[in-house]
């Protein structure tokens, strides 16, 4: 329920023109300024606005005048209204950026291009209010104005909140995927390293063999020629 009720100026000028109730009394109803309602009851303010009357929607009843109108210090409570009004849906769309600020657009999308490059282009337009043609024009230095832009904090040109900044960055941190970082040599588990020991234990022990076969071999071959040598001399 909200706390003023609808319609205020017209509902101020209903009770001005038609109860006893105080300046000060019909402002704290109608939530607007005592100087206000003065001027309504002078004719000064609210000229051609047909008055409202509060009792008809359900917002005050006849005996909460009355109590208002015994007493200067009562003030009046709002009933609840009889009157339905829908939600407010809210608009999705680009910021709206004041007209005074538009011009320093392209220098915060600059900003952000080149210190926060892991934001999407959706992320940049809820900060700053912009188009994505923008964004890719200042990306590619295609924009108008490229040659003269310099970079500058969305947040300090009032842009946007530095809460709005952390929470888009953070977003983006988040669905960026992390990079897979050298993280230098490791050890090889045991097995490994004891499997191939013993295959080096193995095969030097074979290639011992293999050396000491052909020593025997070297050696018999030459007592083979020696023999013969001496069957020749005799």
């Amino acid at each position: 329920m909200s706390n003023a009720p609808l319609m205020p100026k017209a509902t101020a000028v209903w009770l001005v023109d038609n109860t006893a109730l105080t300046f000060d009394q019909v402002a704290e109803f109608t939530k607007m300024h005592p100087l206000e309602v003065r001027a309504i009851a002078d004719g000064d303010a609210a000229q051609g606005i047909k008055g409202m009357d509060p009792i008809s929607t359900g917002q005050l009843s006849r005996e909460e005048i009355e109590r208002g109108e015994a007493d200067p210090d009562y003030r009046l409570k709002l009933g609840e209204s009889k009157v339905m009004l829908p939600e407010a849906k809210k608009k999705k769309g680009p910021r709206y950026t004041p007209v005074s600020r538009r011009h320093e657009r392209p220098s915060a999308i600059l900003w952000l291009v080149r210190n926060h490059s892991e934001l999407k282009d959706s992320q940049i337009m809820r900060l700053v209010g912009t188009t994505k043609t923008t964004i890719a024009s200042v990306r590619d230095r295609t924009h108008w104005n490229a040659s003269t832009l310099t970079p500058m904090d969305p947040v300090t040109l009032g842009l946007c909140s530095q809460i709005e900044l952390d929470f888009e960055v953070q977003r983006a941190a988040k669905e960026k995927p992390a990079k897979q970082e050298y993280g230098g040599a490791t050890l090889l588990p045991a097995s490994e390293t004891t499997r191939k020991e013993a295959e080096q234990e193995v095969a030097a022990t074979t290639e011992k063999q293999r050396d000491d076969m052909n020593v025997d071999a070297v050696f018999a071959k030459l007592k083979n020629i020696g023999g013969t040598k001496k069957a020749e001399d005799q």
